[in-house]
């Protein structure tokens, strides 16, 4: 299944909604205790998923009525979280190009809340903070349940849902600082969505294509096959130190193409328009405004 939040124009409130088809069925249209967001989804565990699946296939056994995606706005594909983290210098391209050092294990940050933003939205940033605006394709994974001390074996079980992360980045700021958690986080520069699919129609997390299109120019191209960490042996190494909490959105880290390192460097522009798109899952559009 395919979930989003969606609203109609006018509307302040964003609502989860099934994706069928390029079409949405609110759910709280068709079940009485309908729940409020994703995570709200996802904290009712299995038995709230379920129970979703069956209203939704009667629903549409008895012809519901779905509204086009086109005539809704999005809103960020996860809205409550309870963390997000990044991996850093995941993918060997990415690390070579950049010149990160080679770590023995995962780099890894948190990223701030105030930084998600939704599929279609216009993304802002002071034209006197940063001249230096990257983008980064990222496979998103939702954790379903709290995961603590798991085995890399068992760690996809603890898998909820997927979904596309752009990781803009302010390069200036990320090479003149420590932590990269501020370059990361301004506001609007973890776009997610359109949609979260759930675990089960990923057969397999290390065999989706990425690509990243900005103005019409495809600058990232790649399998999450290139991984150095899988999705699995990332949530193992997180679990072993803390609990990894319902909800929890994890980036997995970006490959190759970014435009910090190429010659000339591309960087993200006043007008740009840049969509990262994961084959079975979705595009993800950011509009981009200097301020």
């Amino acid at each position: 299944m395919k979930f989003a939040h969606l609203r109609a124009e006018g509307q302040t409130t964003p609502r989860l909604a099934v994706v069928v088809a390029e079409a949405a069925l609110f759910l709280d249209e068709v079940l009485e205790r309908s729940p409020r967001d994703l995570q709200d989804l996802i904290e009712r565990g299995p038995e709230g998923l379920a129970e979703v699946r069956v209203a939704v296939d009667a629903a549409l056994a008895a012809g519901a009525e779905l509204t086009p995606v086109s005539e809704l706005r999005h809103a960020s594909a996860v809205l409550r979280p309870p963390h997000i983290l990044a991996i850093g210098a995941n993918y060997a391209a990415h690390s070579q190009e950049l010149k990160l050092r080679h770590e023995t294990a995962p780099t890894i940050f948190a990223l701030w809340p105030n930084s998600l933003s939704a599929h279609g939205a216009t993304t802002t940033w002071p034209e006197d903070l940063t001249h230096q605006v990257d983008y980064e394709a990222e496979l998103g994974v939702i954790i379903g349940r709290p995961a603590r001390g798991v085995h890399e074996r068992d760690a996809l079980d603890y898998v909820w849902g997927y979904t596309v992360v752009n990781d803009i980045t302010a390069r200036d700021i990320q090479f003149s600082e420590a932590q990269w958690s501020r370059c990361k986080s301004f506001d609007g520069f973890t776009p997610t969505g359109p949609v979260v699919v759930t675990a089960d129609e990923v057969a397999d997390p290390q065999d989706l294509w990425l690509t990243t299109n900005l103005d019409g120019r495809i600058l990232q191209d790649a399998s999450t096959g290139d991984m150095v960490r899988s999705v699995a042996e990332i949530i193992s190494y997180l679990s072993r130190s803390a609990t990894i909490p319902a909800g929890t959105l994890i980036s997995t880290g970006s490959p190759g193409g970014a435009g910090y390192s190429r010659n000339p460097q591309v960087f993200l522009q006043d007008g740009s328009t840049v969509t990262v798109s994961i084959g079975g899952i979705g595009s993800l559009s950011t509009h981009c405004r200097v301020i």
